[in-house]
């Protein structure tokens, strides 16, 4: 993965790995700064926190209903 995108410069495709810490730390550098000055990407990375946080909360039983 990359924090460049061509010429989109937001990092919303990016934003699931940074939340579970599974970006390189040359990865994760551009994308925390880029969510330091993107009201719009830094909105998202919340939501997907949000998400990761309440998938958490779900065991094995609550999956498969």
């Amino acid at each position: 993965m990359t924090a460049e995108r061509g010429a989109d410069p937001h990092v919303r495709e990016l934003l699931g790995a940074y939340v579970l810490d599974a970006l390189s730390a040359a990865e994760s550098g551009p994308v925390a700064r880029h969510l330091q000055s993107c009201d719009a990407c830094a909105a998202a990375y919340v939501e997907v926190a949000d998400a990761v946080c309440l998938l958490a909360l779900l065991d094995e039983e609550d999956l498969l209903e």
